[in-house]
């Protein structure tokens, strides 16, 4: 099972919408997946197999290939568009 974060500034607002579209994008996907929002000053100490975020924020990550940039927190279509490759990626590990 895959732990996934979405992060934002606070981690109540923008993560949380993106977390549900995440949800549902893997189950799509048929990847098992625990998706949770977080904020950016507490993300990197879950030690997520993915992080989900914007560029502003996913910069700052010091390990950029557990990142994946998204354009939106709330469009699922662009949402999927950018993480579903990293998704099956890290699915077939």
């Amino acid at each position: 099972m895959l732990k996934i974060r979405t992060v934002c500034g606070n981690g109540i607002g923008s993560s949380l919408m993106a977390a549900n579209h995440v949800k549902n994008i893997c189950a799509a996907l048929n990847i098992k997946a625990d998706v949770a929002s977080i904020d950016f000053a507490n993300a990197e100490g879950e030690k997520a197999d993915l992080y989900v975020t914007i560029k502003d924020l996913a910069k700052q990550f010091s390990d950029q290939s557990k990142v994946a940039v998204i354009r939106s927190y709330v469009n699922k279509k662009q949402i999927e568009e950018d993480i579903s490759e990293k998704l099956q990626q890290l699915a077939e590990i």
